[in-house]
């Protein structure tokens, strides 16, 4: 098969690889589309240490089954499919209590680490345990399938922040938010999770959602998204115009989508007192901490890493239209152009969101 290969830290090239094969209670799925995702951006240039060469790169993919391993029962060759990027066990006292995501020998597609090394799909065929792969609604593209990956991450940093799906119900996750529709809510940064965690509050019924980017093409697509309020600001300016909103109190909760210190720092002050704060965004490994300002003002403050079964959510709620996704992709590019993209992306372009590479095209 061919496959983009990242062989150094920075340089991406096209080799032809073996094929991967289906092992028992696996799917091999010939790829048609995969999203090219920050942490790879992140991690291509070798600064993250998730991304260690050699590695075939690439966790949010969807295409066809090619072949099925031992054991295989819930697919056949020609289904479509998409795939979670993380591979649990099973097994350990995580899973046992459905928080896969948690898993004490978790992988993840694409990505190489100290602990593992499993290719992902930037290539032609890619190999995943049965257990993680979703069957496709007929009618949804393959570009639009690569993007689930990211909203089942948006869906479920919104439920640990205490959203209940559509209802307004009070959430049994211990939480100060409002669990009402009218609770106001604040997303920082408008890049592609940003974006999809605004769209997942509204398509689970909250109405005041306000998001805050420096980038104004971002918070224009925010608003279309269906954005109720947009903040062109960041740092101490966010916290003044978000206290001025909001009487002085704050917003009810705050899902913070960028993971750099001056951001963080914000969300905390822009909260309530009593008010939850949901860490999304990881760009920086390290970030100083207000301790005082969360301890005094009794602030929640709540990780939130990768998925935990909400992938049927996601595809629900993207067949349906309550999520729209076709509006973040920039570009639909053949795999050969990958390094090109990567290299665009890296230098952070402007007005670039989501591109997705397609192994099928220029074949």
């Amino acid at each position: 098969m061919k496959a983009m290969l990242l062989e150094a830290p920075s340089e991406l090239v096209m080799r032809e690889m073996a094929d991967p094969v289906a092992g028992t209670g696996e799917v091999m799925i010939r790829v048609a589309a995969c999203g090219i995702c920050g942490s790879d951006v992140h991690g291509y240039d070798g600064s993250s240490g998730r991304r260690i060469p050699p590695l075939v790169m690439g966790h949010e993919a969807a295409g066809t089954v090619a072949a099925v391993g031992a054991g295989v029962a819930r697919f056949a060759v020609g289904d479509r499919v998409t795939f979670d990027s993380t591979v649990y066990c099973g097994e350990c006292f995580f899973c046992a209590r459905g928080e896969i995501n948690l898993c004490d020998r978790r992988e993840v597609v694409g990505v190489s680490c100290q602990e593992f090394r499993r290719h992902g799909a930037f290539a032609e065929l890619v190999a995943v345990p049965e257990r993680i792969v979703h069957r496709l609604p007929e009618q949804m593209e393959f570009a639009e399938a690569a993007m689930l990956e990211a909203v089942a991450v948006a869906l479920h940093a919104v439920h640990l922040t205490g959203v209940t799906p559509e209802s307004g119900a009070e959430s049994s996750v211990p939480s100060s938010v409002e669990s009402s529709v009218d609770a106001r809510v604040l997303v920082i940064g408008a890049g592609m999770i940003g974006l999809l965690i605004a769209q997942s509050l509204k398509a689970l019924g909250y109405r005041r959602v306000m998001v805050a980017d420096v980038d104004e093409t971002r918070l224009r697509l925010a608003r279309e998204m269906g954005a109720t309020e947009t903040v062109l600001a960041s740092g101490e300016e966010l916290v003044r115009r978000v206290h001025a909103a909001t009487e002085g109190r704050g917003v009810d909760a705050v899902l913070e989508a960028v993971g750099r210190d001056e951001t963080v720092t914000a969300a905390i002050e822009a909260v309530k007192k009593g008010g939850t704060v949901t860490l999304v965004g990881n760009i920086t490994p390290a970030v100083t901490l207000p301790l005082q300002r969360v301890v005094s003002r009794q602030i929640r403050l709540q990780g939130s890493c990768a998925s935990c079964g909400e992938y049927p959510e996601a595809i629900a709620l993207v067949s349906a239209g309550k999520i729209r996704v076709k509006p973040l992709i920039t570009a639909v590019a053949p795999l050969e152009d990958g390094a090109e993209w990567f290299g665009r992306l890296h230098a952070r372009e402007p007005n670039l969101m989501k591109i997705v590479l397609d192994p099928r095209l220029g074949a």
